[in-house]
């Protein structure tokens, strides 16, 4: 998944608001964990959000399960304060400690087993620092069951191709899972020949209450749960937030 995907992702994501994002992520850091200099970024794809976070002061790893999405990514590397790794996020281990893992664009979501989003939990707990913050978003079940998902088409192009994306989903609402087939048709200008692109992302959502129960089990407590982009509550916004923090060892040790 994504390898082939690689080469047209910047472009089909180029109305996403990386700068606005970042920001909105970096007054979360500096609400939870002030004093945050280090970032680690699970499932960065192309490192967008990680050049601006580098931008704004934080050293920052990003790892991403495709090569191809890494080679765009490692385009924008700083040697000792932006740099990329290949790994799954469900088990990588840099051996290193960060004021800050993240998740974001519904990384989580893709876990569509219970065991795949404790795995992620896990690497995120091994990788934090004391006093460190996890944050991700994912699907928010509410609002996925207000508005189900539709049939979508995407229209974009640059100098050199022009890519249609259509996206059809399929809802397994017993299993809380949406899996999206893409079909992605590429034109090149020069030539006119057109190339087609096949894939399928599973996407699960979640509700309030069962990650709850996964942040728990891992070791985490809540601090926000948010609509995505705003400090609002969980409502009816198909996108949520969390930020948490690992639970305070009482007895015994770590």
């Amino acid at each position: 998944m994504f390898n082939d995907y690689a080469r047209y992702y910047d472009l089909l994501y180029k109305d996403k608001d990386y700068v606005v994002e970042a920001s909105y992520v970096d007054g979360l850091i500096k609400k939870y964990h002030s004093q945050a200099k280090s970032i680690l970024n699970l499932g960065c794809g192309t490192g967008r959000h990680d050049s601006y976070f580098q931008e704004m002061g934080y050293s920052v790893c990003g790892v991403d399960l495709s090569e191809m999405m890494l080679i765009e990514a490692r385009k924008r590397a700083i040697p000792g304060k932006l740099e990329f790794f290949n790994g799954d996020a469900r088990s990588i281990d840099l051996h290193q400690k960060f004021d800050v893992v993240m998740a974001l664009f519904h990384v989580m979501s893709y876990q569509t087993a219970g065991d795949d989003v404790l795995a992620v939990l896990e690497t995120a707990k091994r990788h934090l620092a004391p006093g460190g913050v996890f944050i991700f978003d994912f699907w928010h079940g509410q609002g996925v069951l207000n508005d189900p998902p539709v049939v979508r088409v995407k229209r974009l192009e640059d100098e050199t191709i022009k890519v249609i994306r259509i996206a059809e989903p399929d809802h397994l609402e017993s299993q809380h899972v949406v899996k999206v087939n893409y079909q992605i048709l590429i034109c090149d200008k020069n030539s006119r020949r057109w190339n087609e692109l096949c894939e399928t992302h599973s996407m699960r959502y979640f509700f309030l209450h069962e990650l709850e129960r996964y942040l728990l089990k891992a070791g985490f407590s809540s601090k926000e749960a948010s609509e995505w982009m705003s400090h609002k509550p969980l409502s009816l916004n198909w996108y949520g937030l969390i930020v948490a923090g690992r639970q305070n060892i009482i007895r015994g040790r770590e």
